[in-house]
């Protein structure tokens, strides 16, 4: 039986100890995730200061954001009001100069056709909703990366300004926080009345119709880290139940000529930082 010498022994001993030390720290090592949030551009083939405005927001984003993860679109992309589905090819051909991936919800103008023969829910998640990278139910989709889950949910009601989750949404939605991983929600219609109307019509189209019952049922988890919304386009940064609630300003509403508003977020853990930027 050959022998251990002592020097040998102390190694295999140190190194032996220093496994649960090295798994700790991996276990503890934080994912970084970064991304831009763009919300109600309204794109509009009959106004070709819309189309100028989301090819800057792509040459802004290439130059000055090379290290993004990706591109979060809210919806109202394009008002769907063009002959078939001619400005939501234009749409895809602009965003598909971005140097990174990206990932669209509807907003009520895409769910809203402006005749008979614009896109529907089936050529959008066609268009739109098909990458690799995504899991898709029904109207919804998850993007699991780095550690977190992105949910792409539709709150939109077919023909409709206003929106609503739908059933088989929100189980979705629930099914995929209960994995207790840090989850972001990204949809269009805000969960509150954020800017204080007082007019009950105007409420019942902005603000997602059930969100009481969204409320009870989805921000009750502790891993619901952030959700960013649009429609109104009207910016806010506010926090529900401890999750951050954000509403990105309209992209349709420049600060100045050329400074279209988007938001810069990046994720590490459970800490977010955000911003608002604009393309000048």
């Amino acid at each position: 039986m050959s022998k251990i010498s002592r020097r040998t022994f102390l190694k295999s001993a140190l190194a032996v100890t220093s496994m649960p030390l090295l798994a700790n720290s991996l276990e503890n090592k934080k994912e970084t995730l970064k991304f831009i949030h763009v919300t109600d551009s309204h794109m509009d083939l009959n106004d070709s200061d819309s189309v100028e405005a989301m090819q800057l927001m792509a040459e802004f984003i290439n130059t000055n954001y090379k290290d993004l993860d990706f591109v979060l679109f809210g919806g109202d992309n394009f008002n769907n009001n063009a002959p078939k589905d001619s400005d939501a090819l234009k749409f895809k051909e602009i965003a598909d100069t971005l140097h990174c991936p990206y990932y669209t919800v509807r907003g009520n103008k895409e769910s809203f056709p402006n005749g008979d023969k614009q896109i529907n829910l089936d050529e959008f998640k066609n268009m739109f909703c098909s990458s690799k990278d995504l899991h898709v139910e029904g109207k919804d989709w998850l993007l699991a990366t780095k550690g977190y889950n992105i949910l792409g949910l539709d709150s939109c009601i077919e023909n409709h300004n206003n929106g609503a989750y739908t059933k088989e949404t929100l189980r979705f939605a629930e099914k995929v926080l209960q994995q207790n991983k840090p989850t972001v929600i990204l949809n269009h219609h805000p969960y509150t009345n954020y800017w204080g109307g007082t007019e009950e019509k105007d409420i019942h189209k902005y603000v997602l119709n059930n969100t009481k019952e969204t409320q009870v049922r989805l921000f009750k988890y502790k891993n619901l880290l952030l959700t960013l919304s649009g429609h109104k386009h009207i910016d806010s940064v506010k926090e529900l139940q401890g999750t951050k609630v954000i509403v990105t300003r309209g992209f349709i509403r420049p600060l100045d000529l050329d400074m279209y508003p988007m938001r810069y977020v990046v994720l590490e853990g459970n800490t977010i930082n955000e911003k608002l930027i604009y393309t000048s």
